[in-house]
C-alpha cells in the first residue's frame, strides 16, 4: 500500500533533499517509506537522536513523520529538529493521521473519569499502544487487546466506568463486540461522548471519479 508519506519521500528525494523520517524502526510504514528512497532517508526515533545527525544548517533538509506516531512524541522531535535546523522544510500537510490525533485527545480528556481503559487494536500498532500508554500515565488500569476474546473478567472488579477506544485501523465490529460483552455480562449502560467532530472527506481516486462520471453521462 502506497501512503501519502511514501509519495512525499519520493518527491523530496527527486528534489535532492536529505529526508529525516520520524518513526519507529521495524514499523511497516517506516520500512515501506525507507524503501522508496533508501539513500535519501535517515530514520530517527527520539529527540536525543537529533543531536547525532550528521547534517549542517546549510544542508537541504525536510522531515516526514510516520502517520500513526504519537502526537506528543512527534512534537518533541520536531521542535528539536527546528531548533537545530531552523530552515528545515516541513511536509505540506500534517502527516500524522487525524484519527490518531483525535483519539489521543479523547483518552486524555476522558481517561480521568474512567476506572479501566480498554484499547482495541493490534499489539504492533504504534497508535494503539500510545492510547494505552496515555491511560497508564493517568494512573488507570489500561489494556490493549485484539478483541473481546482477550478481555479478562478480573479487570472489571470494583469498576464503575470503562473507557473503550480503538486504534485507527480497528474495525468497528470489534468495538461493538466489546460493548456487547460489557452489556451482557455486567449490565453496562452505554454513553457515547464526542470530543471532536470528524468531518474529513477522502476523495475517490481519479480513475474511479472518471469512471463514475462516465457512468452518469
Amino acid at each position: 500500500m502506497v501512503t501519502k508519506v511514501h509519495l512525499e519521500a519520493l518527491k523530496y528525494a527527486r528534489e535532492e533533499y536529505n529526508i529525516i523520517l520520524i518513526g519507529h524502526e521495524g514499523h511497516d510504514e517506516v520500512i515501506g517509506t525507507m524503501g522508496e528512497a533508501p539513500d535519501s532517508i535517515t530514520l530517527i526515533e527520539d529527540a536525543d537522536s537529533v543531536d547525532q545527525l550528521p547534517f549542517t544548517r546549510d544542508d537541504k533538509l525536510v522531515y516526514l513523520t510516520q502517520t500513526t506516531l504519537s502526537v506528543q512524541e512527534a512534537t518533541l522531535i520536531i521542535d528539536r529538529l527546528k531548533e537545530r535546523y531552523p530552515d528545515i522544510k516541513s511536509p505540506p500537510k500534517e502527516d500524522i493521521c487525524y484519527a490518531t490525533t483525535n483519539r489521543q485527545e479523547a483518552v486524555t480528556k476522558l481517561g480521568a473519569e474512567a476506572d479501566v481503559v480498554i484499547v482495541l487494536g493490534s499489539q504492533n500498532s504504534s497508535n494503539s499502544k500510545r492510547l494505552m500508554e496515555i491511560g497508564i500515565e493517568q494512573g488507570k488500569r489500561s489494556y490493549l487487546v485484539d478483541g473481546v476474546s482477550e478481555l479478562d473478567p478480573e479487570w472489571f472488579d470494583n469498576c464503575n466506568i470503562v473507557l473503550i477506544t480503538a486504534g485507527a485501523s480497528a474495525p468497528e465490529v470489534v468495538v461493538q463486540e466489546c460493548i456487547d460483552y460489557l452489556i451482557k455480562n455486567y449490565q453496562a449502560e452505554l454513553k457515547e461522548v464526542q470530543i471532536r467532530e470528524e468531518n474529513v472527506v477522502f476523495p475517490l481516486p481519479r480513475f474511479l471519479r472518471n469512471q463514475k462520471a462516465n457512468t452518469t453521462k
